[in-house]
């Protein structure tokens, strides 16, 4: 457009001038008398010659058009090479977040050591680029605002004709408002940049939050106590409010071996060391001593007698092993077996899925205690295996010749939760127990 405007301007110059050449036309001989004139008597009839060699209006135009349009084509190139570092930045971006989980697990610590760009020549506020872009926009707008504002007072409008004019003011309308335009978008993608980033980074703090709590976690491993098995809980008081809980729970059996530490010198009863509740079954295995009924082993609500004395106030091993053929179990206390039974819940297997907990009695899974039924003492190596321990293996658990962790549930201080009141404290070594008998 700017090219046939310089056209037109050409054409109407060359044509005033022929114009003027065949008015003056005079025939041969003709003479002319010259009158020398003061510059202030000079009208419009009459121009003044322009000093040192200056441009007509004509030419001054001309190149001023020619300065505008070589100005717009180098909007239009910085314009494009604006467009490729966006697209360059998105892009960086966009690889950043699908670095986030390799960042996250392996080099989180190495980028907050050095502190330094992690997303190669990304400034570190991609906002910056977005500003300098804005003010770069911004500029070019004040030049062709500058160049108008020349162009009036070099040239007079009312010189041109006034649909050259009219076009001219169009064009520059037009000029103006794409720079607008652009402006505009450049800020909206500055905001939508900004929104991207933050949540970005946010998403990045949190993952390495979780991983510094899980560092601190192992950090602090089990401090507390010299080995992960030794602590016991403490069950001071018959309420319904003190208890521990385990955190595993058990898959689905067919047969099992119980065996725990305990000290109680309760009367009338020890109470519950130990409920295994599930949907629908809330006594699914219960350990329980409750008055001065002897102490009772639960499976499906179906009930076994247990031949063992243990509220003297002193370490008993307890052991308890129960398979689903024939409903088979067996009763050690100390390393010894002091009774057997069958019938009790055969072809019954065990329900997974269920709450394990220490010292209370469940009637809901998880809940509602009595406190006439809650244990009263000491409790520790409470482990649970998918099997029928042989006696020996019980044997030498009880006189302190191994140590074998559960299978199924092994006692450890990250497995067992304690609520109400009740406590863990380091546990007495087992050849102290073992004296204690």
């Amino acid at each position: 457009m700017l090219a046939v405007v310089a056209g037109l301007l050409l054409a109407l110059a060359a044509g005033g001038r022929g114009s003027a050449a065949g008015d003056q036309e005079s025939p041969p001989g003709s003479r002319f008398v010259c009158t020398s004139l003061p510059l202030d008597a000079a009208g419009a009839g009459c121009p003044v010659p322009m000093q040192g060699g200056a441009l007509p209006p004509e030419e001054e135009l001309k190149a001023t058009v020619l300065q505008l349009r070589e100005t717009v084509l180098q909007q239009k190139e910085t314009i494009g090479s604006q467009r490729e570092a966006i697209r360059e930045l998105t892009g960086k971006l966009s690889r950043c977040e699908s670095a986030d989980g390799k960042s996250a697990t392996g080099t989180w610590k190495k980028e907050l050591g050095k502190g330094k760009d992690t997303m190669g020549d990304l400034p570190r506020d991609p906002a910056q680029v977005i500003d300098q872009l804005s003010r770069t926009m911004q500029t070019l707008k004040d030049r062709l605002e500058s160049l108008e504002h020349q162009l009036r007072a070099n040239v007079s409008y009312a010189a041109l004709p006034n649909d050259l004019r009219e076009m001219l003011q169009r064009r520059l309308g037009d000029l103006e408002r794409q720079l607008l335009s652009k402006v505009a978008e450049l800020e909206d993608e500055k905001s939508l940049l900004h929104n991207e980033t933050s949540a970005h980074r946010q998403k990045t703090e949190t993952a390495l939050n979780a991983l510094l709590e899980r560092v601190s976690e192992l950090e602090k491993g089990n401090s507390a106590f010299k080995s992960p098995d030794e602590f016991k809980v403490s069950l001071p008081l018959r309420t319904n409010y003190l208890y521990g809980k385990i955190k595993k729970t058990l898959p689905e059996l067919y047969a099992f071996t119980v065996c725990l530490w305990l000290r109680s010198s309760a009367s009338p009863g020890i109470g519950t060391p130990f409920s295994y509740a599930v949907p629908g079954q809330a006594n699914e295995i219960v350990l329980i001593e409750w008055g001065n009924n002897p102490i009772e082993l639960l499976i499906n609500d179906k009930v076994a007698q247990l031949p063992l004395f243990i509220s003297d106030g002193k370490w008993h091993h307890i052991c308890i092993t129960w398979t689903t053929r024939d409903g088979m179990w067996e009763a050690f206390q100390d390393g010894e077996k002091l009774g057997t039974g069958e019938n009790l819940a055969p072809w019954h297997p065990i329900k997974p899925g269920g709450v394990l907990i220490l010292g209370q009695e469940q009637d809901t899974v998880g809940g509602r205690f009595d406190a006439t039924q809650a244990f009263v003492g000491e409790m520790s190596q409470f482990n649970i295996w998918d099997r029928v321990l042989k006696a020996e293996d019980i044997m030498n658990i009880a006189n302190c010749s191994t140590n074998m962790p559960g299978n199924i549930i092994p006692w450890v201080d990250n497995n067992v939760d304690v609520f109400g009141g009740a406590t863990k404290w380091p546990v007495e070594t087992c050849e102290e127990r073992l004296l204690d008998l």
